[in-house]
């Protein structure tokens, strides 16, 4: 399942973005698509922990998996949860086998058309401040060793968003990330701007908005703002 030979580019990707202008969600998208490229998962979403040591969503690779991430936080049920309450990875959970586990995550998850899910607990020494949810659209079991490589993906992920700030408490971290978190509320705003000028789906008018970020050379949350603040500006 695990293919080894996207494991140095991986790494030398996380390198690169972090030594260009920082953009943390951004970075975060970009966590999520290599995590689903190396683990060969169908969709992949992560949730931080955030200053008052709730989980937030932060990233997906699909729409679906972003409803899902959202279902485990009204329901407070679901992988990510158990992942990130006990710091230890879930993996090996089929769904259909799950429905006394996580009885609404579960059925909501097989009727998107998922088979199974794993989750890694994003993590400094014993502390976790996220988790990492990959789900597959077939029954599918991930041997040890794969299990070590997907652990140290998401470890050395935290590790690199650490090393960004030059962070040396905890603190600082949540503060981040909280700034992480509003940026991502006008995200989503401005992706249904998007979507409903282009009439397209949220995936696609995302796209269009990290496309547009890259080319034009600004980071992904100031462009939303700079989305949202002229359509409210036409609105008076």
């Amino acid at each position: 399942m695990i293919d080894l030979h996207r494991i140095p580019e991986l790494f030398v990707d996380v390198a690169d973005t972090l030594v260009a202008e920082f953009d943390l969600l951004e970075f975060l998208h970009r966590l999520t698509e290599h995590a689903a490229t190396v683990s060969g998962a169908s969709a992949v979403g992560l949730m931080m922990l955030d200053q008052n040591d709730v989980l937030r969503y932060m990233a997906s690779t699909s729409e679906s998996a972003r409803m899902l991430e959202l279902l485990q936080l009204q329901t407070e049920e679901g992988p990510c949860f158990d992942c990130s309450r006990t710091g230890q990875a879930v993996v090996n959970a089929e769904l259909a086998e799950a429905t006394g586990r996580w009885p609404v995550f579960a059925r909501a998850a097989l009727d998107a058309g998922f088979r199974s899910v794993h989750a890694f607990p994003m993590r400094l020494r014993d502390e976790s401040i996220g988790a990492l949810n990959l789900l597959g659209d077939e029954d599918g079991t991930f041997e040890p060793e794969e299990v070590r490589l997907v652990q140290a993906l998401a470890d050395v992920a935290t590790i690199a968003l650490l090393q960004e700030r030059q962070l040396s408490r905890a603190g600082a971290v949540t503060e981040q990330l909280q700034g992480a978190l509003n940026s991502r509320i006008v995200l989503e705003q401005a992706k249904g701007v998007l979507a409903q000028q282009m009439g397209s789906t949220p995936d696609a008018a995302f796209e269009i908005l990290r496309r547009r970020a890259r080319s034009e050379q600004v980071r992904l949350s100031d462009l939303a703002r700079s989305i949202v603040d002229e359509v409210e500006r036409r609105a008076r």
